[in-house]
């Protein structure tokens, strides 16, 4: 256990840019994944620079499913049955090891009795029959190599067995079934389980199952086995295919209201195509806008009476996704130039004595240490 906390001790880092989740970084464990954690919601997706915003990625999960997900399978690995069944492997190889020590020993004893009898057939040979003492030389060197080579394998099979870690059955099967209640404890050190992560999880390898619209986790474990998850994805927010606007109409009302960042969200979030069937980047936006002759975005011409929903999140302290829960509900003010595109919040609202109240009762269900898990308790891993 000392042996591996030294090896999984990790550097320090800047915390405020770390990727993390609730109870374990999973998108460190992802290969060729970024986390977003621009707010309390977060979310894994490909990495992509800006310019190619909205270039069909081929992951986009949610982060908290994907956490939830491994920290079950981890604990159900590490389960009060998975330690029992993993003793009782570890006493079958003693076993076993035992007895391939008790054949070669027998092996040894009939070796050392051939090499014997070679010793004294050499012994009572006739000097003068060289050619028959040389024989009987040869036949008695191959025998003490036998006996020799015999020697060695039981020699590291002790050793091997000398080095197996002697097991307290009952403080291993005590700490499996206290691990669950600890690991879920807000007290609970989050460096602690990520020490644990990277003994039993070697790296996780994500994939989407477009059929069944799920993500597809293959943890690799230490051992070398390998366990599919399959974490089921929510799409919101989203056009029906039948009813997606052309992007040419889309791009006449939206264009001068946001950036062409913003716009290729907005239009993929709509389902529009391009003409060759691709989805849409900042370019190719530019491009569409620059051909339409539509204005580009100036942020000095706006007037500040309306501002993004994501400016309202953070000027309240929360995340979008409970700005968006306040819009639906009709508490907050918004409005949509479209279907499916930013949400325009009026200035005025944001000092609204109901807003402010509906603002208090999100930010009052946050757990009591929200600020130690969004801060400080967390430190990067490592690509597993």
């Amino acid at each position: 256990m000392r042996e591996n906390i030294a090896r999984t001790a990790l550097p320090k880092t800047n915390l405020h840019n770390c990727p993390r989740f609730s109870g374990i970084p999973v998108p460190e464990l992802l290969k060729s994944l970024s986390a977003n954690y621009r707010n309390p919601c977060p979310e894994i997706a490909e990495t992509r620079n800006d310019a190619h915003v909205g270039a069909g990625l081929c992951i986009g999960i949610g982060g908290v499913r994907v956490d939830r997900a491994v920290a079950l399978q981890i604990l159900e690995a590490i389960s009060d049955r998975a330690v029992e069944a993993a003793i009782l492997a570890s006493d079958q190889v003693e076993r076993s090891r035992q007895e391939i020590i008790a054949a070669v020993e027998r092996e040894l004893e009939v070796a050392s009795y051939d090499a014997s009898l070679a010793a004294r057939r050499y012994e009572l040979v006739d000097p003068a029959k060289r050619h028959v003492a040389r024989e009987l030389e040869a036949r008695w060197n191959g025998a003490l190599e036998r006996v020799a080579e015999l020697e060695g394998r039981i020699k590291e099979q002790r050793a091997a067995s000398a080095e197996t870690p002697k097991i307290d059955r009952a403080l291993l099967l005590q700490l499996a079934h206290d691990l669950p209640r600890v690991w879920n404890a807000p007290s609970t050190d989050t460096r602690t389980k990520q020490r644990l992560v990277h003994i039993v999880v070697r790296e996780i390898v994500c994939d989407l199952d477009e059929n069944t619209n799920e993500a597809v986790l293959l943890v690799h474990w230490t051992g070398g086995r390998h366990t599919e998850v399959r974490v089921a994805r929510v799409k919101t927010g989203r056009y029906r295919g039948d009813m997606a606007p052309t992007a040419v109409d889309a791009l006449r009302k939206l264009a001068g209201r946001w950036p062409d960042r913003e716009l290729a969200v907005s239009l993929n979030r709509m389902r529009c195509k391009t003409g060759d069937g691709e989805t849409w980047t900042t370019v190719r936006v530019r491009e569409m806008r620059e051909r339409l002759g539509l204005p580009e975005y100036d942020p000095a011409s706006s007037d500040g009476k309306m501002i993004s929903l994501a400016k309202a999140a953070a000027h309240f302290g929360i995340c979008v996704g409970s700005a968006k829960s306040l819009v639906l509900k009709g508490i907050l003010p918004a409005t949509q130039a479209i279907k499916g595109s930013q949400w325009l919040v009026p200035a005025d609202a944001l000092s609204s004595e109901a807003v402010r109240i509906a603002v208090q009762r999100v930010i009052e269900r946050r757990p009591k240490n929200y600020i130690d898990y969004q801060y400080d308790r967390l430190i990067r891993l490592p690509g597993i």
